[in-house]
């Protein structure tokens, strides 16, 4: 009976972690990651900040939101939102999602026209995910979930304005500890970006990206799931390696609601 029992207990989980941004090694902001994990649905919310002498050139904020259904290895979204103001100019997106394809939309500003911006059709939203849910990668089967096939696999993003590819490559396995909470194991990805439509494809900045190799996603493990999210991640740049890192990274199983009703004499039996 406890046996069976702890299966059912290890089916959902919470994690809060909190990331610091730097450049060069140079402090750029902080943001804080809440996801809770469920049998058939997930949530996750995120907020940050510009901090230090970035603050004094451009004063930022933002903060978003995610949900959708579970169903095995697979996370589909239902809704997705994000707002970020920086120098009191505001960014505002909302969408709703039904089986992978965007149903509204809402950016504000929208883009700006030019002739050379590839336009997104209605082709382009369907097969997507939001960019929030895409850093939240469930794994299949029921064996260790830090695994090289991890990585294998494309995230097909729309944020509102651009449709874009993320391809996920095996790199190598790494150990990381953060300030407060997880520490051991993470496989680590090589990230590749490809664009599809919403961009202009003369940009230096989209040039460099797609050209760009040596982009890493550092993943670790929410406990209590087969879930993975990304620890750390970092892209380098002409002023330096851009970082993404969790100094706090606390995840906790949550026990479902069938394992919660179960008298307290009924699991030690």
């Amino acid at each position: 009976m406890l046996a069976c029992l702890s299966v059912g207990a290890q089916a959902q989980g919470k994690l809060e972690a909190r990331y610091s941004a730097s450049l060069a090694g140079i402090p750029l902001g902080t943001g804080i990651w809440v996801i809770d994990i469920a049998p058939d649905q997930y949530t996750a919310v995120a907020s940050g900040r510009t901090t230090g002498l970035v603050k004094l050139i451009s004063d930022g904020s933002g903060s978003g939101g995610a949900r959708g259904t579970v169903h095995g290895a697979t996370m589909a979204p239902t809704s997705y939102a994000s707002s970020t103001t920086a120098d009191k100019h505001t960014d505002e997106v909302r969408m709703t999602l039904r089986a992978g394809t965007v149903k509204d939309v809402l950016a504000e500003p929208p883009l700006i026209p030019s002739p050379d911006r590839v336009p997104v059709t209605e082709a382009h939203r369907k097969g997507v995910t939001d960019p929030m849910s895409a850093a939240i990668i469930p794994v299949a089967g029921n064996g260790d979930v830090l695994t090289p096939d991890a990585c294998k696999r494309k995230l097909p993003i729309f944020d509102g304005r651009q449709r874009a590819d993320i391809d996920l490559v095996f790199k190598r396995m790494d150990r990381v500890k953060a300030d407060k909470g997880y520490q051991g194991p993470v496989v680590v990805c090589t990230v590749l970006y490809k664009p599809i439509a919403g961009h202009r494809p003369e940009r230096p900045a989209i040039k460099y990206l797609v050209e760009q190799r040596d982009m890493e996603m550092w993943l670790a493990p929410i406990v209590g799931t087969r879930v993975l999210v990304p620890f750390r991640f970092s892209v380098p740049t002409p002023f330096g390696l851009g970082v993404l890192q969790a100094t706090y990274f606390v995840a906790q199983p949550q026990p479902t609601q069938a394992a919660r009703q179960v008298p307290a004499r009924a699991q030690t039996q």
